[in-house]
């Protein structure tokens, strides 16, 4: 066995004569399993709230989304159609068109986003699974499916043919208007469903029938304004992409789930680092106490560490036993650590300990990304701490 070694681990698993280098070394001990479970802890949380926070916007967001790359639609044809239809990758796609109109109901309105889909939408999507009360809309029907949101705000039941549910849409063109019907293109529609995921999509759109939006929207047959795309588990997201572009020419912009949501995606990953920044601080705040354990016990074994140095030991040697020393702490109690706190991610996974609501369990996600993280975050700065505290021995402080 490696000299330095043998006697860091004899230093380490040993009580010194001083009390104070005891409880000074369990107090960093403790401090480095404390500080290992509470960093791998809050990652987790903060795992599980990131998932928690796109699992919303995921019911929206196909996995890819086909924009055009200058203005606000395009035009695919039948050959398109055909060649997207034989990308084996694609378990299915739908033709989109979506405008910013104004609804009006019973004396109020709201100017919110109208947006036209085909029937392959129900396959490609999973907002029609959301539904809060009815049924999803059929086809070449005025029938339409609003947000929870929008109900409230216009106090708009299902089925309601006392008061109608008008959708204005601008006209284009120019000239001078001299009557509504010149400025805008009007549709009575019937409310059949309501969905409800969350409070900022719920109140985002209506949805109708393509037909129906590209008419309002005075689109022709085969023009959308954009297409959403579902992909077959486990392909390879680039190839598919590739493939998009040369069927429409590289003349159409692609976007997976995180670049249709980047700010939200930076936003989660920004707070996720300023956590991992700030629970590191507080590890190094406690590896203090380890420099401090070691430079005690470098003067407690002063006389030791001089016979060995007389006995023909190297300096480096010596500096070696208490870097391996303080090494070997930090390893054991980020172990520790580890252990207890994917135990307690476990327990919050399997009982649901701790609530946000009554029904909502606090969100955690075990991940051995998170595991290796936080294991390489302590061995990094314990042994930092171990070579500062090291340094301390020296020909001067033996003579």
């Amino acid at each position: 066995m490696n000299f330095s070694l043998y006697i860091a681990k004899r230093y380490l698993f040993s009580k010194s004569k001083s009390s104070a280098i005891n409880i000074i070394t369990g107090i960093a001990s403790v401090g480095i399993i404390v500080g290992t479970m509470a960093l791998f802890v809050v990652l987790s949380v903060f795992s599980g709230l990131k998932d928690f926070s796109l699992s919303f916007s995921n019911t929206f967001d196909s996995d890819l989304k086909v924009n055009p790359i200058t203005g606000k639609s395009f035009f695919i044809s039948a050959e398109q159609d055909n060649q997207l239809k034989q990308i084996n990758d694609i378990a299915s796609f739908s033709k989109v068109a979506e405008e910013r109109v104004l609804f009006f109901f019973d004396g109020k309105e709201q100017v919110t986003y109208l947006k036209g889909v085909d029937a392959s939408f129900i396959q490609t999507n999973e907002v029609s699974k959301n539904l809060f009360n009815g049924q999803w809309l059929k086809n070449d029907t005025y029938q339409v499916v609003v947000g929870y949101g929008i109900s409230e705000k216009l106090s708009l039941g299902l089925f309601d043919f006392n008061n109608p549910f008008e959708v204005f849409v601008p006209k284009k063109g120019k000239g001078v208007i001299e009557s509504e019907s010149e400025a805008f293109n009007k549709s009575t529609l019937i409310p059949v469903g309501i969905y409800a995921v969350s409070e900022d999509l719920d109140s985002k759109y209506v949805f109708c029938d393509l037909a129906l939006a590209q008419e309002l929207l005075e689109f022709q047959s085969d023009q959308v304004s954009f297409l959403e795309i579902k992909l077959k588990p486990e392909v390879d997201e680039s190839e598919v992409v590739e493939k998009i572009n040369a069927v429409f020419q590289n003349k159409v912009e692609v976007k997976n789930r995180a670049q249709q949501n980047a700010t939200l995606y930076k936003m989660l990953n920004t707070e996720n680092i300023a956590v991992y920044l700030i629970f590191t601080l507080v590890i190094i705040i406690a590896l203090f106490n380890l420099i401090g354990a070691l430079i005690m016990m470098i003067l407690d074994k002063k006389s030791n560490l001089k016979t060995l140095f007389n006995l023909g030991a190297e300096i480096k040697d010596l500096k070696k036993i208490f870097l391996l020393q303080g090494s070997l702490l930090s390893v054991y109690g980020g172990i520790i650590g580890l252990v207890l706190g994917i135990l307690i991610v476990l327990v919050q996974q399997q009982f649901k300990l701790v609530m946000i609501t009554e029904t909502l369990a606090y969100p955690v996600v075990f991940s051995f990304k998170n595991v290796l993280l936080v294991f390489l975050t302590i061995i990094v700065l314990g042994f930092i701490s171990s070579v500062i505290a090291s340094s301390r021995v020296s020909k001067e402080l033996l003579n």
